[in-house]
């Protein structure tokens, strides 16, 4: 594929339509094995610039912190955060918590926007029209935005949680399942924020063992470097 720099190539083409306030909205953790999922929404001024901004998981932790600072700190940016715990994503499913999460964060803006720009697949139901555009944190201002503040908040709260639950690592791997977490996993068995109707939590412990195996042996890390694709046992 080619390289698209992020931008406001889908922002000017609503404002061409007369659209003038646009949100970005994007999750952060969907993926991860414990704690919420959480998304934000953002909307930038129309002249608003930033060499740096990108898809948060294509920044280092550090820069992604520093810009995080530097977009919420700016008081023409308007910006908030949905958040939904790991029990409402056992009651609902993930897919359902992050479009909820999404809601939340467009329900809490005080004005709410003309339209919104959201990374990935539509959200049905949604309260306002949106363009779902695949890779949007990579080529929308708006949605690279929100995937750093969302990025940054959840980071932060699974920070939080190592603090509760030290025992985990949770500020290493913020709740993925990395070789880590799956041994912790495996050690001390499931905590209150890990997601019980995940497979890799919800399954005995013989079976988990086993995944830690398979995760770290020398030859499952070898596949892994030169990214052919091992069959799952």
């Amino acid at each position: 594929m080619a390289y698209r720099r992020c931008g406001f190539r889908h922002e000017k083409k609503l404002r061409i339509t007369g659209v003038s306030h646009i949100a970005g909205i994007d999750e952060a953790g969907r993926g991860a094995l414990a704690g919420p999922v959480v998304a934000a929404a953002a909307i930038l001024p129309e002249k608003f610039r930033h060499r740096r901004l990108n898809d948060s998981k294509q920044l280092a932790s550090e820069l992604r912190e520093e810009i995080y600072c530097e977009l919420i700190s700016n008081p023409e940016i308007r910006w908030t955060v949905g958040i939904v715990d790991s029990l409402e994503i056992d009651r609902i499913n993930i897919l359902r918590a992050s479009h909820r999460a999404m809601r939340l964060a467009i329900e809490a803006l005080l004005e709410p926007p003309d339209h919104v720009l959201i990374d990935g697949l539509p959200v049905i139901p949604f309260p306002l029209p949106q363009t779902a555009i695949i890779d949007g944190d990579c080529i929308s201002l708006s949605i690279a935005a929100a995937s750093v503040i969302a990025k940054v908040t959840r980071d932060r709260i699974m920070r939080d949680f190592c603090a509760q639950f030290p025992q985990y690592c949770f500020s290493r791997h913020k709740g993925y399942g990395t070789e880590l977490h799956l041994l912790k996993l495996h050690e001390f068995g499931p905590c209150p924020i890990h997601r019980r109707s995940f497979e890799p939590v919800a399954q005995p412990l013989l079976a988990l063992e086993e995944i830690v195996q398979i995760r770290s042996s020398p030859a499952r890390r070898a596949r892994r470097e030169i990214s052919v694709p091992v069959p799952e046992a």
